[in-house]
């Protein structure tokens, strides 16, 4: 027996049901996974509201560090008693324990504990693959990275900077400008007072920045293309603020010729080798110091419909870590 969330109906935080569950013994190429930490990202509430749809009724949650109980026939790669991590689905990381595909788990090392695991690995991940992947960020270059003191912001602002960047962040107000500076962000506009984009222009003596990374969505869009030197490249991987409207592409003319690009985690790990690839190279930059990834909230898993309240009305910063 075991505890889950179950999403029988779409809505708010209130539809979040906490519920007992039989947990059978894992078939043939899944795991068992008994749960230590569990990660917290936007995507949960956007499958709860339906704005990303899944089947009712559903568990909830794609994030989540622990330790194998068993396995299925034919898993090799992890054996019971190894610490493990994931991201992605199919959901079901709220609760204190699953089964899940193994294919999906990767091993932790010792230097990396369970909660800095379920806070940061789909952030971390969602990091490399914009910095490294996306638009391949150079020394010297300047970047503009919204939400900077969020979850997937203030890992990619001290990753951004150990690139050699300089990283321009937008937040929501001076706590928050404080925490990105203290993570590698060397210059914080605050957008509730002051224009973004007349501040990025004038950081850049006019020029505009040569990449934007958005995940703010709707109330962003045009700025955000604004902030875009030529042949720049807009990044627009989330929707914080709601879906962005449609885009007529003359618009990525009129404005220097501009790329656009909606990139998502599961396409650049849509394989083993490329999944296994990204986290090596993302403990590697947590175990040299030079990207931390910071706890900065945690709920118990029962009180979860709280901890979406707290993201959805952005009082969170950093990671949210769900205990069962």
């Amino acid at each position: 027996m075991t505890r889950h969330i179950r999403l029988h109906e779409l809505g708010g935080p209130e539809v979040l049901c906490w519920e007992d569950a039989e947990l059978p013994d894992p078939k043939a190429g899944e795991a068992r996974i008994r749960h230590t930490a569990v990660g917290l990202n936007f995507i949960d509430t956007y499958h709860r509201t339906g704005l990303y749809p899944l089947e009712l009724p559903t568990g909830l949650g794609i994030e989540a560090a622990g330790v194998v109980e068993a396995v299925g026939a034919g898993v090799t790669h992890v054996a019971p008693g190894q610490r493990v991590v994931y991201g992605g689905g199919p959901p079901g990381a709220y609760s204190e324990s699953r089964l899940i595909p193994a294919d999906q788990l990767v091993v932790l090392p010792d230097e990396i504990a369970d909660e800095q695991a379920a806070a940061g690995f789909i952030k971390g991940l969602t990091v490399q693959y914009l910095l490294r992947q996306t638009f391949e960020v150079q020394a010297g270059q300047t970047v503009l990275i919204h939400a900077a003191a969020g979850g997937v912001g203030l890992l990619a602002c001290q990753w951004a900077a150990h690139l050699g960047a300089t990283v321009i962040g937008t937040v929501g107000n001076d706590e928050k400008a404080r925490l990105a500076a203290d993570h590698g962000c060397h210059h914080t506009i605050v957008y509730t007072r002051e224009s973004f984009v007349d501040r990025v222009r004038e950081i850049t003596a006019g020029e505009g920045v040569p990449v934007v990374y958005d995940s703010v969505g709707k109330a962003t869009w045009d700025g955000s293309l604004d902030c875009l030197s030529p042949l720049g490249l807009m990044v627009s991987f989330g929707n914080a603020s709601g879906p962005v409207p449609p885009v007529e592409p003359g618009i990525l003319a009129l404005k220097g010729s501009l790329f656009l690009t909606r990139p998502t985690l599961f396409s650049y790990a849509s394989t083993r080798e490329k999944l296994e690839a990204m986290a090596a190279e993302l403990f590697g930059v947590v175990q040299s110091g030079a990207v931390k990834i910071p706890v900065n909230q945690r709920f118990a898993l029962g009180d979860v419909a709280d901890a979406h309240r707290a993201l959805e009305a952005r009082r969170t910063t950093g990671s949210t870590v769900l205990i069962p």
